[in-house]
């Protein structure tokens, strides 16, 4: 048998190979944390609207009313 005499410290295999790994982990862990920090600026400046729910403690298990306490979209002005 031979031996494997193309071995390279600078091969993928290597150094190179785990500087790819390191990069490409930090690049997805800034991808999340940039999508994490716009969900929540959006979150910020458009929360929900809590003021079309009335009286939850009047709900019934199974009613077609229940729409009227639901979250509805908020007006818009024109």
């Amino acid at each position: 048998m031979t031996e494997n005499t193309k071995r390279s410290v600078f091969g993928f295999h290597g150094i190179f190979g785990i500087m790819i790994s390191i990069v490409g982990l930090l690049v997805i862990l800034v991808t999340l944390m940039l999508l994490a920090i716009v969900a929540q600026r959006h979150a910020v400046e458009s929360p929900y609207d809590p003021t079309v729910i009335r009286d939850v403690n009047n709900l019934k298990m199974r009613s077609i009313d229940n729409w009227n306490y639901s979250f509805q979209a908020a007006k818009k002005d024109k």
